[in-house]
């Protein structure tokens, strides 16, 4: 057995390849590992590596109206000509035995999770027009989390006077119950309580019930104001657009959102304007 091991140590040196001496071991031959044909693979459950590229961070914010003003609250702010402030004015029409200076005017809005009312109602947006500066000024609060309503209550509340006369197309009945219920829940007194309040559905029924095919604030503002909306979300898909978007989807819906919130609050306005002014068509029935 040596004698053929020093034969083969002979034939290496003459071929150049090194040979260690006798009494050390050889050293092992590398063996390189040969890939496994993919159906082995799958049968032994091998995974392949794959370079997996690192997840990208966002680098650009949601696009949601408006700016932040407190954390899950959000602040959209705009001034137009239209429409006009009203001239001082009696409120007979909205059976209310006062006359009411423009300044003192506050229309409001609420974009709600639902028409049921009730305290698992809330309202994620509330949006509020006023005469600032001889132009109509509209403000509306969004909520982009739970926990930004007590924000947005305190900031509304801020907004508001003890001589604030309060303007609104069906609120007495469902936007302020509602968000006095909020303030409830949220254990703050209610600004609203006290507050002298122009429902402008009433007049409206009164004098058009019976000519019109209904009285929604949509009706009205086509037959008085000749407004006609386009591409206009639907107050009733305005809860769908919120909870989608805590949901983790777009932010787009809710820019529609803020644009019917807009109009509604011009469409107050431009209807008031039409009560306010001395017109004999618009008081004759009341």
């Amino acid at each position: 057995m040596s004698t053929l091991a020093d034969k083969l140590r002979g034939l290496r040196r003459q071929a150049g390849v090194s040979v260690p001496a006798a009494s050390e071991p050889a050293p092992a031959p590398t063996r390189r590992s040969e890939p496994l044909p993919d159906n082995l693979r799958a049968l032994l459950g091998v995974r392949r590596h794959t370079r997996v590229a690192p997840p990208k961070l966002a680098t650009a914010a949601v696009d949601l109206p408006g700016g932040t003003i407190a954390p899950g609250l959000q602040l959209c702010e705009a001034t137009v000509a239209w429409p006009p402030a009203p001239p001082l004015f009696h409120a007979q029409f909205a059976k209310l035995d006062a006359w009411i200076e423009s300044e003192r005017l506050v229309l409001f809005d609420t974009e709600t999770t639902g028409l049921a009312g009730g305290t698992g109602t809330r309202a994620f947006m509330i949006g509020v027009g006023d005469w600032h500066e001889g132009r109509f000024r509209e403000r509306q609060l969004l909520i982009t989390t739970l926990a930004g309503e007590s924000a947005m209550l305190d900031c509304f509340a801020s907004w508001l006077k003890p001589d604030s006369v309060l303007v609104s197309y069906n609120g007495k009945s469902y936007d302020a119950p509602l968000l006095k219920t909020r303030f409830r829940l949220q254990r703050r007194a209610s600004p609203l309580d006290g507050l002298m309040h122009i429902d402008l559905l009433h007049p409206v029924r009164r004098r058009w019930r019976g000519a019109w095919e209904n009285c929604r604030l949509a009706t009205a503002e086509r037959q008085l104001l000749q407004v006609v909306r386009e591409d206009d979300l639907p107050g009733s898909e305005a809860p769908a657009a919120w909870l989608g978007f805590l949901r983790g989807g777009s932010a787009a819906p809710l820019h529609r959102v803020a644009h019917h919130n807009s109009q509604d609050l011009r469409s107050l306005g431009g209807i008031l304007h039409q009560f306010a002014s001395p017109q004999d068509d618009l008081h004759s029935a009341d």
